[in-house]
């Protein structure tokens, strides 16, 4: 490759980043992409998890389809699928929740931190709050229990009228 072509690949590769960067910023400032009306919007992640919810299926179809991540939401769904629990590192229980949109959510629910929902099973509605991460499948949550550290917004499981966090 010449000077010229690494010169012009470089400049490409900032006009995108750059691009990218502002549409996120006029996304999340501006709300360019919401629809009329009032739509439920996730908090910022500085404050109170119970004061996210709900957020609802809009905005988590909306975190999906913009591929955010980090964004503390609350939400509810049924128990489509239980997995085996992850043993790398911290433990944390896995099952998947549907929402009443369809949207798919991997729950992953740390229990070195927060009691385990014993019994769960297909059919149970839960209720969560937060913090999404995107995936191609519909994404996950985490960050369900309360930070040891103080440092980030406590999040929760609801099941069976008990919270778990």
């Amino acid at each position: 490759m010449s000077d010229r072509q690494d010169v012009i690949k470089v400049i490409g590769w900032v006009v995108t980043v750059v691009a990218f960067l502002a549409i996120a910023w006029l996304v999340a400032r501006v709300g360019i992409l919401a629809p009329d009306g009032p739509q439920p919007k996730p908090i910022p992640i500085d404050t109170t998890c119970a004061s996210s919810w709900p957020a609802g299926d809009d905005t988590l179809a909306e975190l999906f389809r913009s591929q955010m991540s980090d964004v503390l939401v609350g939400g509810a769904g049924t128990v489509s699928r239980l997995l085996t629990d992850d043993t790398d590192g911290s433990q944390h229980q896995r099952f998947i929740l549907e929402l009443a949109s369809g949207q798919t959510l991997m729950m992953i629910h740390n229990i070195d931190l927060a009691p385990r929902l014993n019994g769960l099973k297909l059919g149970d509605d839960v209720a969560f709050c937060g913090e999404y991460l995107y995936s191609d499948l519909g994404g996950s949550i985490h960050w369900t229990h309360h930070d040891p550290a103080g440092k980030h917004p406590a999040g929760w499981l609801d099941w069976q009228s008990q919270r778990y966090q």
